[in-house]
């Protein structure tokens, strides 16, 4: 159903009301006061929707994560004046693993226990270890 406008029906009543020229002038002022009101109006429901919070359409890019791979590690253990990086301790391993007669190519894992004050290190290949697992540093 369709609002009925103010300014409309105010407009009818005078029309329709026989009155004389002082009561003319005192309805075309109460026409205008009332148009007044209704473009005041209008404004002021402007206002009110322009300060309502508006809801960011946009969305934040999400922090770039960083990956295993993006994250370049060393590893350098220092004792009794020797000092063997991550690498050399890498290198030995599968150089120990393949002198027993298996291949490199068969390492899924590696697992190397450095122990400092044997000036050893134990290591264990695809879950499997024993005690001549065992590289001197």
């Amino acid at each position: 159903m369709a609002k009925k406008n103010p300014i409309a029906a105010a407009a009818k009543k005078m029309a329709a009301a026989p009155v004389s020229n002082s009561t003319v002038e005192v309805k075309a002022a109460e026409t205008k006061t009332v148009k007044a009101e209704a473009k005041a109006e209008a404004p002021k429901a402007e206002a009110k929707k322009a300060e309502e919070p508006k809801k960011e359409t946009a969305k934040k890019a999400p922090a770039k994560r960083t990956t295993a791979k993006d994250i370049k590690t060393s590893v350098v253990v220092q004792f009794a004046g020797k000092e063997v990086t991550e690498k050399d301790l890498i290198a030995a391993v599968k150089k120990a693993y393949t002198k027993k007669g298996n291949k490199v190519g068969d390492i899924k894992t590696i697992e190397i226990y450095v122990k400092p004050e044997e000036s050893a290190a134990y290591y264990v290949v695809n879950g499997i270890g024993a005690d001549d697992y065992k590289i001197e540093l």
